[in-house]
């Protein structure tokens, strides 16, 4: 595999981490500026909210530039924003800085997706993709557990500092390793022939089976900490360890995903999504012992993560005419699914079906996403089935003999 996709990688771990990190701040933030926990919750939508809205408007904004010169620029965002939140001096300021470190995030991982697709063979783009996400899967390894101990030691600040310096890195690797590219991210009819290839059904129906099969992640995921001591018996000073795990199965899932996504990228999806849905079922079950909780976390961060390059790369060959576009939507699609899970996942537990509720409504989230997947397939089966039958009618009409379609 291409060096370069190194680079694009420690760009990915800078984002995961500044992405995540902040759940485990929340304290130490609401104490240092004197609001409360619900209010310093806001921190982490307003990072959500501008990873929704930067994704898809960057990606067009700059879909007429250099490919290296727009990753450049968007981890040159990243940086800003991260250190402005690091010296914030109060709440509001807080938010806007980290609305402005999560604007270039999903176009990061758009235009990065199709980079990492353009230097490797057609049979290994997938994987390509899944390298590229790894940066994205250790961060919840190594990079959040290391942030959020800096932040508790040193305080919440030198965390967004350290995580500018990150960001700083991935610039350097960046400029050093992607090559120049003189040809535009767009077609020649521009913005508008970016925008129109997003009119697509087959498109609309890739980003649906996201929002619905994240959104199975997230609405058991955001919960978990309470189900592994309430149901568990965990106690709170072992969830990090217990998540560090489902960054663990993360990883393992992304890197088995991209290999398989390049033999059978359908294949990969319909089982991802039905071992999603497999996992959450059996969750509470699994959460009655110690070691079934956790087996039950790792499987979990597997499971929801073979769906991920498969997901990034069916959205991309869908808009071929606008794929950093189309691909950029999908990490707005991963985020509207963080929020829409973490709300379903909510409503279980606020009606009062139990501690490990939101698993069960999970799953029902990825039997939905299995049948917008389906409906997707059919459709795409529908588009082939007729210029193939075209092409069986004009070889009936042709003179035998006459070699006009003989190969």
């Amino acid at each position: 595999m291409p060096l370069a996709l190194l680079a694009l990688a420690v760009g990915a771990f800078g984002i995961g981490t500044t992405e995540f990190v902040m759940m485990g701040l929340l304290p130490d933030v609401a104490d240092d500026l004197h609001i409360s926990i619900p209010a310093a919750g806001h921190l982490v939508s307003a990072y959500a909210l501008g990873v929704v809205i930067g994704a898809p408007l960057l990606a067009a904004l700059t879909a007429r530039m250099s490919r290296r010169t727009v990753l450049i620029a968007l981890m040159a965002l990243f940086v800003a924003g991260n250190a402005l939140s690091a010296l914030a001096p109060g709440n509001d300021s807080l938010l806007a800085a980290r609305f402005l470190s999560g604007l270039p995030h999903g176009a990061f991982f758009g235009v990065g997706a199709v980079v990492a697709t353009t230097m490797v063979p057609p049979e290994r783009k997938a994987r390509s993709v899944s390298l590229m996400f790894l940066g994205l899967t250790v961060a919840n390894i190594a990079g959040v557990p290391a942030a959020t101990l800096m932040g508790q030691h040193l305080g919440w600040r030198a965390t967004f500092l350290g995580v500018s310096a990150i960001g700083l890195a991935a610039i350097a690797s960046l400029a050093l390793l992607i090559p120049h590219d003189r040809g535009s991210l767009a077609s020649s009819s521009g913005l508008r022939g970016e925008l129109a290839a997003l009119k697509s059904l087959p498109v609309w129906l890739a980003l649906g089976t996201t929002v619905a099969g994240f959104g199975a992640l997230f609405a058991a995921y955001s919960y978990v900490t309470p189900m592994l001591t309430g149901s568990a018996g965990f106690a709170e000073g072992d969830v990090t360890l217990l998540l560090a795990l489902f960054g663990v199965g993360a990883t393992a899932g992304n890197l088995l995903g991209g290999r398989l996504a390049d033999h059978s990228l359908r294949g990969t999806l319909f089982g991802g999504l039905a071992s999603l849905g497999l996992v959450l079922l059996v969750f509470p079950l699994l959460m009655r012992a110690e070691w079934s909780a956790a087996l039950a976390v790792t499987l979990l961060g597997m499971a929801a993560f073979i769906t991920g390059s498969p997901l990034q790369l069916m959205v991309m060959e869908k808009a071929a005419a606008a794929p950093s576009l189309a691909s950029s939507a999908n990490q707005a699609a991963f985020n509207l699914a963080n929020a829409g899970g973490a709300w379903i996942g909510g409503l279980a537990l606020a009606a009062g079906f139990g501690t490990t509720s939101p698993a069960l409504a999970g799953a029902m989230l990825a039997v939905l996403g299995l049948g917008v997947a389906s409906v997707a397939y059919a459709v795409d089966r529908r588009r082939v089935t007729p210029s193939a039958g075209r092409e069986r009618l004009v070889a009936s009409h042709v003179p035998e003999g006459s070699g006009a379609l003989q190969h």
